[in-house]
């Protein structure tokens, strides 16, 4: 379990943690607001799929308390950079900081890891809401496009 003492605005701790027998289903289910579909995947299925078929991403559930309302996944690029992609809360846990609690939870545990790696990211320049969160939570644009999503990177 990944735990940086996190809280969502109902005062849940926001913990990440491993996906397993017990909470795949669950985290399969996780489904975006229909407006975030053009950025996101539509389930958490899809994303779960990804991590099993490749060797770049590990699915991490999100939990707020006990419950699970997201998925977010972790990568190492080939330069040795470490990637937040796929993070997907349930549209009815829509705006209660879980998904700011996520990344707050995430880009220091990668940034801690050895070699103290930068931590990046990617979204769709029309997504104004995860520009905003991302900004607000110290990644910067590199300039760079990666399949039409700009790339933002949080140095360590």
């Amino acid at each position: 379990m990944i735990n940086g003492g996190h809280l969502d605005r109902l005062g849940r701790q926001v913990t990440l943690r491993q996906v397993d027998d017990d909470n795949w289903r669950a985290v399969a289910d996780v489904a975006p607001t229909d407006d975030q579909r053009r950025f996101v995947a539509a389930l958490g299925a899809r994303y779960l799929l990804l991590s099993t078929r490749s060797e770049v991403w590990t699915s991490l559930a999100v939990y707020a308390d006990e419950a699970v309302v997201g998925h977010v996944m972790w990568g190492v690029d080939d330069d040795g950079s470490h990637w937040i992609g796929g993070m997907l809360i349930d549209a009815a846990e829509q705006g209660r900081g879980v998904g700011r609690a996520t990344v707050q939870t995430l880009a220091p545990w990668l940034a801690a890891r050895d070699g103290k790696p930068s931590v990046r990211l990617s979204y769709h320049p029309d997504n104004t809401p995860a520009a905003t969160l991302y900004e607000s939570l110290g990644f910067h644009p590199t300039g760079a496009v990666d399949d039409d999503e700009l790339i933002a990177e949080r140095m360590p």
